[in-house]
């Protein structure tokens, strides 16, 4: 404990045993404490100084409060009442209160006149848990930080957790539960915590009824959209078209993520089989309806339809509750060496967008095979993360070349996290480049932009924006309601939404607004009103943990999981 709090409980309590009123409420001192108390209390602030702490003038620490901190600051006119707890980075501006038993475990920045109400705990750290083979307090610990902004009140016996920022002017109501950031002046409530009302009137909170509705009309459209796509039993993308494995993948999603089961016009034994036997027992890879597989050294990396379908296949296998058949021998057959050179032979100058979709469809089949076998592509990962993380470019926070603009790269950062670091949950450096980079690339995007545009910076803005809390925080919020203004003003009823405005609609359209939306949306903490969450190649969480053991392996002969595939807060 920091000086002086070694003599709390003889200093304490005055004649007669009783505690004396301030130090519950210190903000009353001046009105009830004595002359003699109040020299105390400027002791304790001294003690503090002398410590290393910043306790700001008029401020006051009651001294049954804990302070075992790293660092404290506290702003001018700030105050911190009996049985707080404070500990680690912590950081308050002016005009600050922290109510009795308040729990801070920095990294906290409170920013100024907060208000902390009776019992809050904002907890900046996270135990991790991955390993049951240990115990959890032997496990290591991660911390982003928890940043609040200026002019919030925290309830009683509410809960923030790590990473979390919450906007100023907000009102976090009593025993929520945060775990996601807060727009600027939101009301939030509940367990978890979610969006009621704004307090500032025309905002980003606004929003809120036109996702709620968004998300019905496309619960009602769904079974219509699907059947108009489905031609003798397979799926095409738009009207006119032939049908397609991605529209095939594409209708599995959409079923699963607004009816939560399988499209009705066929069983999910028969969608299973139709996928599995697709796929070429020779390389692993998935061709087109009709097509004859490529030869064996026709690609030394898979491209193209069959990069995709790793993904699209992959994940729509894993929605019905199954997997490949095979591991995908074209990327777990390489050495690591000659992987690493594959990689820095694609095109990351010209066609960063193709490069990285091909580094997701290496990505995406180096998870399939860890998650089935924990020993699979023993030296790619190392070899594919090693690689990842040092051919960024730290001014840009991207990958490839800006020189041609920054569309290609901006697409091909988004393919390459998706099915590396974000799919991983490996941490990457750069976070505040890429947002900077990714605003930049959100402003000079035409109002005609395609659905890939728009997703190519809405997933990787929420991906940087939750790896640095805070940073540019009203730049995001402008930007993904931006966005948002896209897919509400898009949806055709009965159709879905077209891949961009001057086209027909389509299930490739539908599924990639649908996923934009959700991220955007969650950039606003408004993912709840859509009452969907993307479970399969646009899930936000990730689907394997480097390090981690691997959830059940597929029945070998059905390919049936025995895991459970739905989807939380931690993946």
């Amino acid at each position: 404990m920091t000086t002086g709090d070694a003599s709390i409980t003889a200093a304490a309590v005055d004649g007669g045993g009783l505690i004396p009123a301030w130090e519950f409420e210190p903000w009353r001192i001046g009105e009830i404490a004595t002359p003699t108390q109040r020299a105390e209390l400027d002791a304790r602030a001294a003690a503090l100084r002398a410590a290393g702490h910043t306790i700001g003038d008029g401020t006051s620490v009651s001294r049954l409060a804990v302070v075992d901190d790293a660092r404290l600051r506290l702003g001018d006119r700030s105050y911190v009442a009996a049985f707080a707890h404070l500990t680690g980075d912590v950081e308050a501006g002016d005009d600050c209160s922290v109510n009795v038993g308040v729990v801070l475990r920095g990294p906290v920045r409170l920013g100024r006149a907060v208000r902390l109400g009776t019992h809050a705990a904002l907890v900046g750290f996270d135990h991790g848990f991955a390993d049951p083979g240990t115990e959890i307090f032997r496990q290591p610990l991660t911390s982003r930080g928890i940043e609040v902004g200026d002019d919030v009140w925290v309830g009683a016996h509410a809960i923030v957790r790590d990473g979390v920022h919450i906007g100023a002017h907000s009102v976090i109501g009593a025993g929520a539960v945060v775990t996601r950031d807060v727009p600027e002046g939101s009301v939030v409530v509940g367990n978890p915590a979610r969006i009621v009302r704004s307090r500032l009137g025309a905002s980003p909170a606004g929003l809120g009824p036109r996702l709620r509705e968004l998300g019905e009309r496309a619960r009602a459209d769904v079974a219509t959209i699907l059947d108009r796509a489905l031609v003798d039993g397979r799926y095409r993308d738009r009207a006119g078209a032939r049908p397609t494995v991605r529209a095939h993948a594409d209708a599995i999603e959409l079923a699963d993520l607004w009816a939560g089961a399988v499209p009705a016009a066929m069983s999910r034994d028969e969608l299973i089989a139709v996928l599995r036997g697709l796929q070429d027992p020779t390389d692993g890879l998935v061709p087109e309806f009709g097509s004859a597989p490529a030869p064996a050294a026709g690609r030394a990396l898979p491209d193209g339809d069959r990069a995709y379908h790793v993904l699209s296949v992959g994940y729509a296998l894993e929605l019905l509750g199954s997997a490949f058949a095979h591991p995908v021998h074209a990327v777990l057959d390489l050495p690591a060496d000659h992987l690493v050179q594959l990689l820095d032979a694609l095109d990351w100058r010209g066609g960063a967008w193709g490069a990285g979709a091909t580094l997701d469809a290496v990505g995406t089949a180096l998870t399939w095979a860890r998650l089935v076998d924990p020993c699979a592509g023993t030296g790619l990962f190392e070899a594919v993360t090693g690689w990842v993380l040092s051919r960024r470019d730290v001014g840009t926070g991207l990958w490839g070349s800006t020189a041609g603009g920054l569309r290609e790269p901006v697409n091909g950062t988004y393919r390459l996290l998706r099915g590396t670091l974000a799919q991983w949950d490996v941490p990457g450096g750069s976070p505040r480049a890429l947002v900077d980079t990714l605003l930049r690339r959100a402003a000079e995007l035409p109002h005609d932009a395609g659905a890939c545009d728009l997703l190519d910076v809405a997933q990787p803005l929420w991906w940087a924006a939750r790896t640095e809390p805070g940073y540019r925080r009203d730049d995001v919020v402008a930007t993904a309601t931006a966005v948002l203004e896209r897919p509400l003003a898009g949806w055709r009823p009965g159709e879905g939404w077209p891949f961009a405005p001057a086209e027909p609609p389509s299930l490739m359209g539908t599924e990639l607004w649908s996923a934009t939306t959700w991220f955007a949306a969650d950039l606003l903490g408004l993912a709840d009103e859509l009452g969907y969450r993307p479970r399969g190649v646009h899930r936000p969480e990730p689907r394997l943990h480097l390090g981690a053991p691997p959830d059940p392996a597929p029945d070998p002969t059905t390919g049936r999981s025995q895991a459970d595939l739905t989807t939380s807060e931690d993946g």
